[in-house]
Formats: structure tokens, sequence, C-alpha cells
């Protein structure tokens, strides 16, 4: 059976471990011998909390701190101030939910087998993060889009794919993708309990596909984020691991379609009285109200006396969108990034990931490590002080989070794969990156010339982050060196 609409509190723990010692030289040591810790039978066992935020279709150029001019992210800005920010991190894939199950299972799309937003569902059998971290005595909870447990109808709930059946105490949300497009839905799922949102009505046109409502009362984002500062609230003695899946500023596609404008907000804010457009000012005000619920969050940290037993992360699932009416390129969402959602290039696939841990990580520190999205499961790991399973694709980031990037294991390549628009593969290996591309429609012109026809295409990151000049003729030992090892792998 899933959980009642109150979370329930984690069974017996199989063992609980001791968060560091009080000296970082024996965190050092615990991170060299495995990324393990060592255990301990505490409740409160100095163990952190985490606490990870992923916002949906975020560009790595919409934060002030990641270059952005006109949109107004101060609290986002201040996290970075306070603590680490990567340069080089890659989402699981460049649509919603492949880029989810590569972060739920510590493993990249050539493992996972999804590649597009394809249907898609958990069997309640594979190790989640959320699973492994509740063995371990942590509380799990969740609020935002879950997908990979589709629910059509209310008698659909009780499915092998919901957040309950893997891994979750607690989940606050939606459970169908689809309708998560709206942010003016009639109700939301508390695990297996529909909530009604009060004054929330769907529009009955054919085009709305029941994801735009014509009366709207009750903004989702905030419900949610009342569900997740609640679960704090019950859960500051101990540890526990916490997803805040917000769906800001994802559109809603079907509402750019229906009302020519897809980005909805109860407000503009600060941005009424700009001169742009409808969705732009929606946009924009969709940001810096998810911001300011960071600052929020950040508060009740503090209030709660659990800010410096918390480690909190912030990253985007995917590039950049150009839907709901909205273009990317009008705040340059992509930065100095080529490409968007859909895309290989660095624009769809590279995402802003910012750490604060006090008195752990260095504030205002830079991290140019790559790393991607199925190293968060080998890194929540290590912080719960226990082993990851067999046969994912992530390493612990642990060492760059403590600034000790001498001990940071490397991949030896990152890679993701695509169903979804010109470019099928992305492969970042060192500093350069391979793309490959579709074969093109011989009428469809071709931005960059020389490059018309080639399937594999290859950049220098370190000169050309951009993804403008194609290397793969004046390298082509690097791009067979790269084939060769998807080859060894079965990637190609």
């Amino acid at each position: 059976m899933l959980n009642s609409s109150n979370d329930a509190l984690p069974g017996p723990c199989r063992f609980r471990s001791l968060w560091f010692s009080l000296a970082i030289t024996s965190m050092m040591a615990a991170v060299q011998a495995g990324d393990r810790t060592i255990s301990s039978g505490s409740d409160d066992d100095g163990r952190p909390n985490i606490v990870y935020i992923m916002v949906d279709d975020l560009g790595y150029g919409d934060l002030g701190c990641y270059g952005q001019q006109r949109i107004r992210t101060p609290n986002i800005d201040q996290l970075a101030t306070e603590g680490l920010r990567f340069t080089d991190h890659y989402a699981g894939h460049t649509v919603c939910r492949p880029s989810r199950l590569v972060l739920w299972l510590g493993q990249h799309v050539g493992h996972t087998g999804l590649t597009g937003n394809r249907p898609r569902s958990l069997t309640g059998q594979e190790q989640t993060v959320a699973k492994l971290l509740k063995r371990s005595g942590y509380a799990t909870g969740g609020v935002g889009k879950w997908s990979l447990g589709n629910v059509n109808t209310p008698a659909e709930i009780d499915n092998a794919g919901h957040p309950n059946r893997n891994g979750f105490d607690y989940w606050y949300g939606y459970m169908n993708q689809g309708n998560a497009h709206n942010y003016y839905p009639p109700f939301l799922w508390e695990n297996a309990t529909q909530v009604p949102l009060k004054g929330n009505v769907i529009n009955p046109a054919p085009q709305a596909r029941g994801r735009v409502s014509s009366q709207r009362v009750s903004y989702s984002h905030d419900f949610m984020t009342q569900a997740a500062f609640r679960f704090i609230r019950r859960h500051k003695s101990h540890p526990f691991l916490l997803h805040i899946h917000w769906t800001i500023p994802h559109a809603n596609n079907e509402g750019g379609r229906v009302n020519k404008d897809g980005m909805e907000v109860p407000d503009y804010g600060a941005y009424a009285n700009r001169d742009w457009p409808q969705p732009e000012k929606g946009f924009a005000a969709m940001i810096t109200r998810m911001d300011a619920d960071v600052g929020r969050l950040m508060r009740l940290l503090k209030e709660l006396k659990i800010d410096e037993r918390t480690l909190v992360l912030f990253t985007s699932d995917n590039g950049p969108h150009n839907e709901g009416g909205h273009k990317h390129e009008f705040f340059n969402s992509n930065g100095a990034l080529t490409g968007f959602k859909r895309s290989m290039h660095e624009g769809g696939i590279r995402v802003p990931l910012i750490a604060r841990w006090p008195k752990k990580i260095a504030p205002g520190t830079v991290a140019d490590h790559p790393s991607g999205f199925y190293d968060f499961l080998p890194t929540a790991c290590a912080l719960a002080g226990i082993d990851p399973p067999q046969g994912i694709d992530g390493i612990s980031y642990v060492p760059s989070l403590l600034g000790q990037s001498d001990r940071q294991r490397k991949h030896e390549y990152l890679y993701c794969a695509s169903q979804e628009g010109a470019t099928s593969v992305g492969v970042r290996y060192g500093k350069w990156k391979l793309v490959r591309y579709r074969k093109q429609n011989k009428r469809r012109k071709n931005k960059n010339a020389s490059s018309a026809g080639r399937e594999w295409r290859l950049y220098d990151l370190t000169s050309d982050i951009g993804e403008q000049r194609d290397l793969s003729q004046v390298h082509p030992e690097v791009v067979q060196k790269i084939m060769a090892l998807l080859k060894r792998d079965r990637l190609l």
C-alpha cells in the first residue's frame, strides 16, 4: 500500500553512519578510502541533510552568478557566494523524463535505455538514490514533477512507479508529466491522496488537452514549496534527503497554443512595466519568484538551526526551452553556449550546479570538474556513509565539494544520447566535445557550411566553448579515439 497524506517516518535503520569526524582530515581519509564514512548508532548522527533543488528548463545563462544581466536571482547568487559553483556540470539528458531517470539510478542514458520523452515507469525494483538513503536511515521526501510512474486517472495511483514504491517516504506534486505543464491544475497528489487546488477550472477546449485552466486561482508552485517546508520542519531532528523539483520555468506548451502565452505566473512583479513581450515578462517573473523561495528555504534552515548540517544543491534538468511564446535568445539563456533544450550541444545539456554547505564547502569557490547527474547517487551515498550499488556510471564529487580536487576521481568521458532534435550523441572527453548529427535534409540550410554533411563534429571547449569551429578534420585521431571508447562500451 502507498502512504497516506501524512508522510511516514522511515522504518528501523539497517545501520547508522557517522558523517565525518569533527576534523576535515578524517573526512578526507574516508573519502580517499572509497568515499565512505564511519558507522555510528545515534539518531542525529552527524550525517548531513541533503536538499537537491532541480528546476525545469533553466538555462546555463539564466542566473546572475552564471552571467545573467536582466533576470534577478539574488538568493541563488548568494548560494554561489557562500558556496561552490560548478562550471562543467551536465544534466542527465536534454529533456525531462530521461534526465530524471539518470539522476535516480546513477547511470547514463546508454545504460538506462531511455533517450527521449517516451513512456517509462520505474518497476519498484530499481536501486534509486532515495531507496538507498532510506535504508541507511534517512527520511526521504520530494515535491514537484514525478515522471516515472504516470497516473492518467486516480485509479492508477497505486502503481509500481509511484515514488512511495521507489524509496520516497513522501511526495507532493504531479504524477503526470503532461499535467505538470499546467501551473493551475485542479489538484495535486500527496502520496496516494488527491489534493484539490481551490478555484482552478480546466479549459474544455480540445486543443487545451486538459492542461490549461480557464479559471486560475491556486498556483501549484506555491503549494509544492509549502509542502517542502513542512517536510523539513517534520524531519529537522535527523538526517533527511529532500528533492525539490520545481517546474519553473517550464512553459505550459498547451497554454502557449491556446492563449499565445505559456509562461504562467500570478503576477509579473518587478518586470510588470518592462517593454517586453508578455511571455518574456512571465519567464523572468517565474525565475525571480522561484529565487525568492530559495531565500525562504535558506532562512528556514537557519531558523531551525540545521543550516550548518545541510548540503543544498541547485541545478536544472536540461538546457533552456524555446516554448510557450518564450524565446531563449531574449535573455541569452544559454549564455556563451550553443544549443538549447533537445540539443546535444553544450547549451542543451550543460547546466548550473551550485553547492552550499557552511564550514565544509569554502565560500566563493569554483570547480571545473566535469560531472553529471549520474554522479549524484554515489555522492549521496558517500555523504550517507554507504556503498553505492554495482553497475552505476557515476563518480562521487564529494572531493570537489570539499576543495580536494587532487583527490577527485575523473570520468574517462561523459556520455549522452537523444532521440530528439538534430543531434543524437554528445560526448565530453577531457577538453574535447564530440557531437553526432543526424542525416540532414539536403534542402535544409546549415549555418556552418564547412561542417554541412558531417555526421561527427569535434570541438575544443577550452578555446571554443560556443562550439563554432568543427575540428573533426583537423584532429581525426581524437574522433577515432572517442568512437573507439564508445564501441568498447557498446554505445555504438
